[in-house]
């Protein structure tokens, strides 16, 4: 029988959720082979520089997204955030499995995000966490966090930051519940598209994808999907904090989005219902009421500067 390539990135939550996502195939396909092939990509070379001074088209799938179209692998495990809202046609992603928490988690010795001292230095590499939780807490300050998820919390531990912000999902993953001190509420701190998912992606002309089309969660299919097509409609790669979360609440379809500027002065934010079946038409509408909004100025003032961040922030 054909063993199947993975192909995943080579940092430790890539790794435990690809990892997961095999064990789960193989479970489906008893007797099936799986083999993880580690691939290195842009984002995971440059680490000296805040990501949104690099750019944030496909920075953490362009080196995997190859390596499937040239056939070296026939599988690749993707976090749903990471993904530009443009694909190439020759892919598909196969299965979108059941989604983690989307939250975005405050860890601090300090405990909660209210409880943070005037002045507390708050790390994090996401434009769209930096400006919502300056609109929380304009007193305190934001500085740049790069590295795995074991560096980020070495930093904190050492004193270098008074609190970081790392996505839910991640530290769940690991097994690092516990150094979650708050779970941010949505209204303080909205997700970027996609947080918490995972993307199965292989390429359109692959019996593979029969495979792993079998871990697919049509809600979390339906939710991921309304938040990218909402990012596709404003551009997706706009120089912007944006954030998206849908949310299947009694068979109906809730998108909430907003735009904001880096410094939370300006956050325009707003929410639509649609039809669970048409989860591409609520993502287009709903961008385009941001965009008829004052946050398509915000869009349009901020297309050519540094980017949204939210690209591989764990």
């Amino acid at each position: 029988m054909r063993t199947i390539r993975v192909g995943s990135r080579g940092s430790a939550l890539a790794l435990r959720q690809t990892q997961t996502i095999v064990e789960q195939i193989k479970a489906l396909n008893p007797g099936l082979e799986c083999s993880i092939q580690t691939i290195k990509t842009t984002g995971d070379k440059i680490l000296d520089k805040p990501l949104a001074k690099i750019g944030d088209k496909g920075l953490f799938v362009k080196e995997i997204e190859a390596a499937l179209l040239t056939g070296k692998i026939d599988l690749a495990v993707h976090s749903a955030k990471d993904l530009p809202s443009e694909m190439d046609d020759r892919l598909y992603i196969a299965a979108y499995p059941e989604r983690a928490c989307p939250a975005d988690a405050l860890i601090s010795k300090h405990g909660a995000l209210n409880k943070l001292p005037t002045g507390a230095v708050v790390g994090t590499s996401s434009l769209r966490r930096r400006s919502q939780l300056l609109a929380a807490r304009p007193d305190i300050k934001m500085a740049d966090l790069r590295g795995n998820l074991d560096t980020r919390l070495r930093k904190l531990d050492e004193g270098q930051y008074d609190a970081i912000i790392l996505a839910c999902a991640g530290l769940t993953r690991l097994g690092l519940d516990s150094r979650i001190t708050q779970v941010l509420d949505y209204d303080i701190c909205l997700p970027a598209a996609g947080q918490g998912a995972l993307a199965i992606q292989c390429r359109t002309d692959d019996p593979a994808c029969e495979i792993a089309c079998k871990l697919d969660s049509s809600d979390t299919r339906c939710c991921v999907t309304a938040e990218r097509a909402l990012l596709a409609r404003l551009g997706g790669g706009c120089q912007v904090p944006i954030a998206a979360l849908a949310e299947v609440v009694s068979a109906k379809l809730v998108l909430d989005a907003l735009v904001a500027d880096i410094d939370g002065k300006s956050i325009i934010r707003k929410r639509e219902t649609g039809d669970t079946a048409n989860p591409e038409k609520l993502g287009d509408q709903l961008g385009k009421a941001l965009l008829d909004s004052p946050a398509g100025e915000l869009l349009r003032i901020a297309r050519y500067s540094p980017g949204p961040g939210d690209i591989g922030a764990a």
